[in-house]
């Protein structure tokens, strides 16, 4: 990533510390190269050129263009390209970055993936997707160049010889069938490593999906106060003691969430404040009492907010919906979380808004080490937005808006229950020097989960729907673990 890296301070309540840093996904890197591949590979809408930016031991940099082949328009954002290559050793970890794209580096994403059958050239790849402010493709139109880039996190050298996807004589842009690309979830360009065929899931308008039945938690936020005795009767906790994450100093203010009307329905209000110094600034977050959600679908209504309600704009805030458990030790291999986070002025070495979401296997707070998989969308993201996530047994998919966002692997999955939670704090007060008071507002319509059933985002609003229709506001049916 184009950024600074720096550990994230831990959030949540004191028993649930987490550092959720987006770095990009920990996984391994470095290899051997595959011999140049320049032959046509599976027909379809997308060709795929590539050239190597560098054949040296620092930094492997795959340059690559996308071409629509077809006849039809192709939107960039159902685009996903996998570049395959060989881990050194499987505690290595690597970030990806952009250098320059003609379509915006802040429309371009890399995440990292394990497949799960390694090869000799291959046990990761690199998936480069587009966010939608990518645009189109119109036909015979290409990408342009996406000047690509990797390393190792401790920048330690990585050999790129055995890679399945490297070609060291691919000085110039060619047809390269060692990458893969999918249109929309069905690979129509290039040959992965044998056993490795890209999958995605189902469209999300799929009328095979599973039937919406299970263990359920639904809450509509039909509250009082923060200090309805239902709130804590359903299983809430309105959080008010101290510790992190945040500015030093900050207290987290349970009359700052409030149940307002919108749209004609009851909505969860979190609204956090600053005057520009620790003591001034107050935060919110709200979280389940248990710990004992695990696979299934999660899914929320939430608006993020670019701008203040009042007062100055520019603070580094974070606005999230997640799920945890407690580190019970550093690097302990059953921690688990899962995020979306909006930053909306930017933080951790960001300019300007970005989403993230984060799939955690575990970390290590001193010193500062992390195993994790991310996605992030730089762009904004203010207003009502749709957020599913789902966990089976082998996959974390989060999806915006009714479209897939990010795909994170089997090595991420929760070995324990978790809580859900959502919050929003500063991260410093460093975006917004000022002393004078503002205030931002995240606010939640529903939260919906799923024990053991992975729903597509048309079969969760239609279940909202149906609660809606019914007149319940609350049910909790999951057992507790």
């Amino acid at each position: 990533m184009n950024r600074t890296t720096k550990p994230r301070p831990t959030r949540g309540s004191t028993t649930r510390k987490s550092l959720t840093f987006a770095i990009a996904a920990v996984l391994g890197c470095a290899g051997l190269a595959a011999s140049p591949a320049t032959a046509n590979a599976a027909q379809g809408d997308l060709t795929v050129q590539y050239h190597t930016g560098s054949t040296g031991s620092d930094q492997a940099e795959p340059w690559l263009k996308v071409k629509n082949s077809g006849a039809a328009g192709v939107a960039l954002s159902g685009v996903k390209v996998r570049y395959y290559f060989k881990s050194d050793t499987a505690s290595a970890t690597y970030r990806f970055a952009c250098s320059w794209a003609v379509k915006g580096c802040g429309n371009v994403t890399g995440t990292f993936g394990t497949l799960a059958h390694p090869t000799p050239t291959a046990d990761r790849y690199l998936e480069i997707g587009f966010t939608p402010g990518a645009g189109s493709l119109a036909p015979g139109a290409d990408s342009g160049d996406l000047q690509l880039r990797f390393h190792r996190s401790d920048w330690q050298p990585l050999n790129q010889a055995d890679d399945y996807s490297f070609g060291a004589a691919q000085s110039s842009y060619a047809n390269w069938s060692k990458v893969t690309a999918q249109l929309d979830g069905a690979v129509v360009w290039g040959t992965a490593p044998e056993g490795n065929d890209p999958t995605d899931p189902t469209d999300p308008t799929d009328p095979t999906d599973p039937p919406a039945e299970g263990a359920t938690l639904f809450d509509d936020f039909d509250y009082t106060g923060h200090n309805d005795p239902r709130i804590s009767a359903n299983g809430w906790s309105v959080r008010s003691n101290p510790g992190g994450p945040g500015v030093a100093g900050a207290t987290w203010a349970p009359e700052n969430v409030t149940f307002p009307s919108s749209g004609g329905n009851s909505v969860m209000n979190l609204e956090t404040s600053t005057s520009g110094t620790g003591e001034s600034t107050k935060q919110t977050e709200v979280l389940t009492k248990a710990t004992k959600f695990k696979n299934g679908t999660y899914a929320t209504r939430i608006k993020f907010s670019d701008a203040p309600t009042s007062g100055p704009d520019g603070d580094h805030l974070v606005q999230t919906f997640f799920t945890i458990n407690d580190l019970k030790a550093p690097m302990a291999d059953d921690y688990s979380e899962y995020d979306f986070e909006y930053l909306p002025n930017g933080g951790w070495g960001e300019p300007s808004n970005i989403l993230y979401t984060t799939s955690w296997e575990t970390y290590n707070p001193d010193p500062w080490q992390a195993v994790n998989q991310h996605t992030e969308g730089r762009q904004s993201y203010a207003g009502w937005h749709d957020l599913v996530l789902t966990i089976d047994n082998s996959t974390i998919r989060y999806y915006v808006d009714g479209r897939l966002f990010g795909t994170h692997g089997a090595a991420y999955l929760p070995e324990r229950p978790m809580s859900i939670n959502f919050n929003q704090w500063l991260i410093d007060l460093a975006g917004q020097t000022g002393t004078g008071p503002r205030a931002y507002d995240e606010q939640v319509d529903y939260v919906l989960h799923v024990k053991d059933q992975v729903l597509t985002p048309a079969t969760v609003a239609a279940k909202v729907a149906a609660y809606r229709s019914a007149g319940t506001t609350f049910e909790d049916t999951v057992p507790t673990a």
